[in-house]
């Protein structure tokens, strides 16, 4: 793999990829491991202690009938656990319900989200609306619990220790039957609330004519601090959210769905989502305290799966987050393994100022490179901050899968870009705050790289201050983790 240190020229149309070779990303990890990690080239630096664990469908088939779509695939977490400057490496399937049924069975038993039908046609799906919780998105740690998070439904708990499912969890009652509870939760880092302590706060939404948004506020005893319900109009496809000190911002996409096809049997609810190209993506700034009233922005086209960061500068809010043009419809004839990537819109850094007063929307273009999965210093969470870490293209101009870490000094407008290309296609950078450090880039930027050339994956640690030095170590797996989504470090 290369390691590049500065944003490279497209200078040619060549590919920094081989599509067939990020299509092999996506093979499923049938099996479950539990190691010490021996392949190591660099140093493990002594301080990053802790567990980095990471979420994501690993189960991609059964019995070779595959699902439609990977957002359909089973939750496997990994954990890679650094101690002395050493690695262990284990990972589990959460067995869920559906999981459990499925493998006994030896066959697709549930509709997916994104696509996935039972075989017998359209009779043996029609009507059929059970959802099984596929608990694949994101891994949090919270009051003493580690959790497989999908939000369409309750979390699963986990052992932290040996990754073992311990069934499905209310949250010691905070949630109702039926209730979900989003996979992106934020980590208020010094809560008024809470005596100046961490919350967490996460949302859930039930999307009809109109949309029902809560939110939930919990103390790092598990306590529920807050709870808020909202109806907001229309329907609303919303994955992420962002926080600052006093308020909850949700982006509203501009997307309608058609149940009958879903109903009816014939497609999957995702496939059902048409995103509609004459209409604003609203703003939904709902505050936090008991007081104060929802206020709703507008802002020209676009699709927002995930934000950076959010925060208040006097009567501003601003917002920075990953848009896309438009977002391109799930087809029940195209597999996903065969993307052209060329055809799509590239996700990319923009920052939204809200104006609380004026009700004025502006925006601005950060980083035009291709980009998603955002990751900040978590003590910044909802607070001006300066540095930010995105999985992004290699190339500079061209949609592409991604394959590369990128820094962006938002005071100096400066990059810096580490990249696996041509044969390693990266994940989402989680960054790790070095302990005493004072700078906010003091620490380690680590990420899950598929290395395609060898069909196996290594977890990459880089230097968060300087990413031109390269990889301060690549921990050599003995096996590949298909591409995952979300995941959290632990200091234990």
């Amino acid at each position: 793999m290369k390691n590049i240190i500065s944003q490279p020229e497209n200078s040619t149309k060549t590919l920094s990829y081989s599509p067939q070779d990020w299509a092999k990303g996506y093979l499923s990890q049938p099996n479950e491991y539990d190691y010490w990690i021996e392949d190591i080239e660099g140093e493990i630096p002594t301080e990053l202690e802790g567990t980095l664990y990471r979420n994501g469908p690993g189960l991609l088939d059964i019995n070779g009938q595959s699902f439609r779509h990977p957002f359909d695939g089973d939750g496997m977490i990994s954990a890679i656990r650094f101690t002395k400057g050493t690695a262990h490496y284990c990972n589990k399937f959460v067995k869920t319900q559906g999981y459990l049924e499925e493998q006994k069975a030896g066959k697709i038993l549930y509709r997916g989200v994104f696509g996935t039908q039972k075989a017998g046609g359209w009779l043996a799906n029609f009507m059929d609306l059970k959802i099984k919780n596929i608990a694949n998105t994101s891994v949090i740690y919270w009051a003493g619990k580690l959790l497989a998070l999908w939000e369409a439904a309750q979390p699963y708990h986990l052992d932290a220790n040996t990754l073992e499912t311990i069934g499905i969890d209310n949250l010691e009652g905070i949630l109702e039957p039926g209730d979900a509870f989003s996979a992106h939760p934020r980590i208020d880092p010094n809560c008024e609330w809470n005596g100046g302590e961490p919350c967490l706060v996460n949302f859930s939404i039930k999307p009809m004519l109109s949309t029902t948004i809560t939110i939930y506020e919990i103390s790092t005893q598990g306590k529920l601090l807050r709870k808020q319900v909202h109806s907001v109009p229309g329907f609303a496809f919303i994955h992420d959210f962002a926080i600052t000190p006093n308020y909850c911002i949700f982006f509203q996409n501009p997307v309608q769905f058609n149940p009958i096809p879903y109903l009816l049997g014939l497609s999957g609810a995702g496939e059902c989502i048409n995103f509609q190209t004459e209409k604003p993506t609203k703003i939904i700034v709902i505050p936090r305290g008991k007081n104060g009233k929802i206020q709703y922005f507008e802002m020209p086209l676009g699709f927002v799966f995930h934000h950076a960061n959010a925060y208040e500068q006097d009567d501003t809010i601003f917002v920075d987050s990953i848009c896309y043009k438009s977002l391109s419809q799930i087809s029940p004839n195209q597999d996903y393994r065969e993307t052209d990537f060329s055809l799509l819109d590239p996700g990319q850094l923009w920052r939204f100022s809200l104006g609380l007063t004026t009700g004025k929307v502006e925006r601005q273009l950060i980083e035009s490179r291709c980009c998603e999965f955002p990751t900040l210093h978590p003590n910044y969470v909802g607070r001006p901050y300066r540095y930010l870490y995105l999985a992004a293209a290699h190339d500079a101009e061209v949609n592409a899968p991604l394959q590369a870490i990128l820094k962006v000094d938002l005071n100096t407008n400066q990059r810096q870009l580490w990249s696996a290309a041509p044969a390693g296609f990266v994940s989402e950078p989680i960054f790790v705050p070095r302990k005493n450090a004072i700078a906010e880039d003091d620490g380690w930027v680590l990420t899950v790289v598929y290395d395609s050339q060898n069909h196996r994956s290594e977890i990459v640690i880089l230097d968060s201050r300087d990413l031109s030095k390269g990889a301060i170590a690549r921990l050599h797996l003995k096996h590949h983790i298909p591409y995952g989504l979300h995941g959290n470090f632990v200091s234990f």
